[in-house]
């Protein structure tokens, strides 16, 4: 029994490496440096949703009728965020970094792998209570289609909105986040104001370039279903596109440890991961 369940286990193997090819191969789509056993899990659920039994039927079905692959993309892309998720982190964003780039004539954010867009609205939202939204532009990018639509429209259901407040009120804010969006039926709706600030594109970690210098990266729990190449590539990016004295803010359990380049990252805020060149 154990021989025939490693004999399987090695064929399933083989079968999620091929298929990441031909994803690649065919869409473009680079997941060959994700960490193996979230991205088997999130395959599996793919699998799932379009009634593929296999990866190696997976991958015919993909291959064959490429109309599934939005369905099974969606699946695969990790879309976790919230507004001001993790308060403290936001509340180091606020109190320290925000007064560094209220020095600068403009300033320039990324937001990595956006999802659908909760962080990059709360930068938002705390630059324009600084004052600074104006001068400031915000890239926000990710590789889900369907999330940067819903990053676009910057609408969200009111049953979330609580949380948003509450998380909010914990970043040190001295106004209500209502001030910021306005209900519609059974949606918030946030500021134009906001939106016109956020520039929403599609970049993958995995095999584009940098293509803006900026003063501050965001980017969190991303790196946590990398491998180490892959995060180490993704660190290499954030390096080159800040300028120096730039700003890189991780998810709780992301760290710059081991990240290779002459000029390196020190922390800023090593409990709430921000980090500095």
């Amino acid at each position: 029994m154990q021989v025939a369940a490693a004999a399987a286990e090695a064929i399933d193997s083989i079968e999620l490496r091929l298929l990441l090819d031909a994803i690649h191969a065919r869409f473009h789509y680079d997941f060959r440096n994700y960490a193996m056993p979230s991205l088997e899990r999130r395959v599996r659920a793919a699998m799932s949703k379009v009634g593929c039994a296999t990866f190696s039927s997976l991958q015919d079905r993909l291959l064959r009728d490429p109309t599934t692959f939005p369905t099974v993309l969606a699946a695969m892309t990790v879309v976790v965020s919230d507004m001001f998720r993790d308060p403290p982190f936001f509340a180091v964003f606020r109190n320290q970094v925000v007064p560094e780039l209220a020095r600068h004539p403009s300033a320039r954010v990324w937001v990595a792998g956006c999802a659908t867009g909760e962080e990059a609205y709360s930068v938002a939202i705390i630059l324009a209570e600084s004052g600074l939204l104006e001068r400031t532009r915000i890239y926000a990018t990710d590789i889900s289609e369907t999330a940067l639509a819903i990053a676009q429209a910057g609408v969200y259901p009111t049953e979330r909105v609580a949380g948003f407040s509450r998380n909010h009120r914990e970043t040190g804010a001295r106004c209500a986040l209502s001030e910021h969006y306005s209900v519609v039926h059974d949606a918030a709706v946030f500021d134009s104001k906001l939106r016109d600030r956020i520039l929403f594109c599609d970049h993958s970690l995995a095999t584009d370039a940098v293509f803006a210098a900026v003063d501050v990266v965001i980017c969190r729990n991303v790196l946590i279903y990398f491998d180490a190449t892959l995060q180490a590539r993704a660190l290499d990016l954030f390096h080159d596109a800040l300028d120096d004295g730039g700003f890189l803010g991780l998810g709780s359990t992301e760290t710059v440890r081991g990240h290779t380049q002459k000029k390196a990252f020190h922390s800023l805020s090593a409990e709430h991961r921000w980090f500095r060149l």
